[in-house]
């Protein structure tokens, strides 16, 4: 079992920067392929980027290419995803999630487990 706590959402203005983290109890969580997606409401779950396990594979959805960079400290136990030039339309409840020894996809089903989520709200 992997208990996920996602932090660092918040309210900014349109153009504004967070950096969300997602840190993990499990001290294996090395071996862990993370994903981060995000719920709006109203709206279903939607992928937001993905890790491989190593950090050498990324993936972004296209909306937040060049906007948003998904990162992890292994060390640490924490995956980051630093979010620039957020945009009203970036709000949304944020969730990261994590899939053992698999490869990071977009499919929210592939993912064993789910942190909470963290509140982001961008102001226009």
């Amino acid at each position: 079992q992997v208990h996920l706590v996602e932090s660092g959402g918040g309210l900014v203005q349109a153009g504004g920067s967070l950096r969300l983290s997602c840190a993990a109890s499990e001290r294996t969580f090395s071996s862990y392929a993370v994903g981060w997606f995000r719920q709006a409401p109203g709206k279903e779950r939607e992928f937001v980027a993905a890790i491989s396990w190593s950090g050498g594979s990324t993936y972004h959805r296209d909306s937040v290419k060049g906007r948003f960079a998904i990162s992890r400290d292994n060390a640490k136990n924490t995956v980051y995803l630093q979010m620039n030039s957020l945009k009203p339309e970036d709000t949304a409840v944020y969730y990261c999630a994590s899939r053992f020894r698999g490869y990071p996809t977009a499919t929210p089903a592939e993912y064993d487990y789910w942190g909470q989520g963290t509140q982001v709200t961008v102001s226009s």
